[in-house]
């Protein structure tokens, strides 16, 4: 089995989270600049393989897209031109950047870490990752 990796897309940051190879733990990977996430994926994927592409997918309360929806297509098509044997999954991200900044909270790291963005993006991929997988388990 290989490994998941979910994005948290911004775009001054993308956060990035992946599984263990037996797809069982949902880890916080890195904080990249989305301009360099082809360099990083591959020279990623020269040590790691990848069975899918978990991609947060902004909504709005009534489920209609976001207006950050569009750079979320344009990474998306990014990725299928960039590493086409890779399938995408997108999985709704409503609320993962509030359930971050809380288990952040509630993590007792000091008010300067917490404080960091980057955290908040990585954690936020951690939890779209872990979403998903619990979604697959139950068959949906």
């Amino acid at each position: 089995m290989a490994r998941l990796m979910a994005f948290d897309f911004g775009t001054k940051r993308l956060g990035i989270a992946v599984t263990d190879p037996l797809q069982i733990i949902a880890t916080a990977l890195t904080t990249i600049h989305p301009k360099d996430i082809v360099t990083f994926l591959n020279d990623y994927l020269k040590t790691e393989t990848i069975d899918a592409f978990v991609v947060g997918e902004p909504k709005q309360m009534d489920s209609s897209p976001s207006e950050s929806a569009r750079h979320v297509d344009a990474f998306i098509n990014l990725l299928k031109k960039q590493f086409p044997l890779i399938p995408i999954e997108r999985m709704d991200e409503r609320f993962t950047s509030k359930m971050a900044s809380q288990t952040i909270a509630q993590s007792g790291l000091k008010k300067s870490q917490r404080e960091k963005k980057e955290l908040i993006d990585t954690v936020s991929a951690v939890i779209i990752l872990q979403s998903y997988m619990e979604k697959r388990s139950f068959g949906f």
